[in-house]
């Protein structure tokens, strides 16, 4: 199966995108490698209709994780607990449009 097949873009909940933006905000003023990009992205998708490339959507899930890391002695576990969960969201949200469709038809 090549990448061609798997969709391109997807849309997201307007609340997970709004959600993003703070930490991957405070992920770009930490300077994590990569959190421009998703972050100007989900800005604008935060103010339209929250379609965004898979691949931003999968950096962005990355950056939050190396954030949760690199603030995880710092911060309180509720903080902590949230940045992870919103990057495990943008996380499974790629991961299910990357996942092929089950088809009976195999069955």
């Amino acid at each position: 199966m090549t990448s061609s097949s798997f969709q391109r873009t997807l849309t997201l909940p307007a609340t997970l995108c709004e959600q993003a933006v703070p930490y991957l905000e405070q992920a770009a003023r930490r300077t994590v490698d990569g959190a421009g990009v998703p972050l100007k992205a989900f800005r604008a998708a935060a103010a339209d209709d929250c379609t965004l490339p898979v691949s931003v959507v999968e950096q962005a899930a990355s950056c939050l994780l190396v954030l949760a890391t690199e603030t995880a002695q710092s911060v309180r576990p509720s903080v902590l607990r949230a940045t992870i969960g919103v990057a495990l969201c943008l996380r499974d949200a790629v991961e299910a449009v990357r996942r092929p469709a089950l088809t009976t038809r195999f069955w």
